[in-house]
């Protein structure tokens, strides 16, 4: 498998933007605090990353949907613990 720029490129995005969301879920899941997250945002934010997977896996572009994929289970992790611990 040949990689070009252009996928290193978006090897190196999908992993940083990924990786973004697990400090909110260590420090949500260690803290049971989640005064500071929006559920709308979240809500949103996940329709759209649905969106970006859908997008990903008409072109089969493999580094969208990977990166698409974590993210939702990140997101999807988050929004429980919202639901879970809100008071």
């Amino acid at each position: 498998m040949v990689f070009s720029v252009a996928d290193a490129v978006g090897l190196v995005a999908a992993v940083l933007t990924t990786a973004s969301f697990w400090p909110q879920v260590r420090h949500t899941w260690r803290t049971r605090d989640v005064s500071g997250i929006s559920l709308g945002m979240y809500c949103v934010l996940a329709a759209g990353i649905v969106c970006w997977l859908a997008y990903g896996i008409l072109l089969r572009a493999v580094p969208v949907i990977a990166a698409n994929v974590v993210t939702l289970v990140l997101v999807a992790v988050i929004l429980v613990m919202k639901l879970r611990f809100q008071a």
